[in-house]
């Protein structure tokens, strides 16, 4: 069987109940977990999951998405 290898942008943020994660490129895939690698180890398998579903046209639609991120510094007065 041949794997492939995709480069997918994940989003974690941590909050008073551990730690959230999901996909800005594929709806709807998201996970928690109480720690960092624990959130890490299900977002890896929730897109694997979520990939399976995926023709591979509907894998390149979303994959091509561009998506930028960027951490401001916002002064309110």
């Amino acid at each position: 069987m041949i794997e492939d290898s995709y480069k997918i942008n994940v989003v974690i943020e941590k909050d008073e109940y551990g730690y959230y994660a999901y996909c800005p490129q594929l709806e709807g895939c998201q996970t928690q977990g109480d720690t960092i690698e624990e959130v890490k180890t299900n977002i890896t398998e929730a897109i694997e999951l979520y990939l399976s579903t995926l023709s591979e046209e509907e894998k390149t639609e979303r994959l091509s998405q561009e998506i930028i991120t960027m951490t401001m510094e916002v002064k309110v007065a």
